[in-house]
């Protein structure tokens, strides 16, 4: 008799599990479209903002293109400042500027505002750095040739980093998916969201793990193609 009320416990477990997964699954996979859709409008403005700005970075350095000790004092002050600062930190201080532009400080894009913002910041140094070990006598070649500074950072600056660039990019792809972890916090949803919320508060490791595994693989697929496409250039540049 108690082997089988055993049976029916281990029997009730077994349908409470499969019961759960008929819920959370469908959770599951809004929560990758969530995260997705916060990484990548993220990278995407935030990227471009940040090159704009890394370039500006770059330029405004002594001896550069447009040099400006102030411009670049000032900019290089404010990019400091932001970086090193706690995302989750961040989100609560932009709170009132993200009430200000979405309308909200809760939900996904009451998320994706200040990463867009911290995106920026960290994208411009990851860019800056990129650029500065560029040879300047290419730079000089194209200047003696008469190209304005548009065209140089067009068509010889930005190519000749592109490589390195495309590695940089991919690794600012992990900092805002670990941004986007956080949006829970604020409604945001996502994977690290669903991770605290059905894994570690209701105590259920592998709801946390089956984020877990989802994180990795969408970071190693990211960093195999920017790989592959780094190493692409390199050997059309050296060939």
């Amino acid at each position: 008799m108690s082997g089988i009320a055993i049976a029916a416990g281990r029997s009730g477990m077994v349908l409470a599990g499969q019961g759960d997964w008929t819920v959370l699954k469908p959770m599951l996979f809004q929560s990758i479209a969530q995260t997705l859709e916060m990484v990548f409008i993220t990278l995407i403005v935030g990227g471009a903002f940040g090159l704009v700005l890394g370039v500006i970075l770059y330029g405004t350095r002594p001896g550069n293109l447009f040099e400006n000790a102030a411009v670049y004092r000032v900019l290089d002050i404010v990019v400091n400042i932001v970086r090193p600062i706690p995302f989750i930190i961040f989100l609560a201080a932009m709170q009132p500027l993200t009430i200000k532009v979405v309308g909200t400080s809760i939900g996904t894009m009451a998320a994706v505002f200040p990463m867009v913002v911290m995106c920026t910041f960290a994208t411009s140094r990851l860019v800056e750095q990129n650029l500065v070990p560029v040879d300047s006598g290419v730079i000089e070649a194209a200047r003696s040739m008469g190209a304005s500074k548009i065209t140089i950072i067009r068509t010889v600056l930005i190519p000749e980093a592109l490589a390195p660039l495309i590695l940089a990019y991919a690794f600012l792809f992990i900092a805002v998916l670990d941004m986007s972890a956080m949006a829970g916090y604020i409604g945001g949803g996502g994977l690290g969201n669903f991770a605290i919320a059905y894994g570690y508060q209701k105590f259920d490791p592998t709801v946390t793990w089956t984020a877990v595994v989802i994180m990795i693989v969408l970071v190693q697929v990211v960093q195999g193609i920017a790989n592959a496409f780094a190493k692409r250039l390199l050997k059309r540049q050296r060939s």
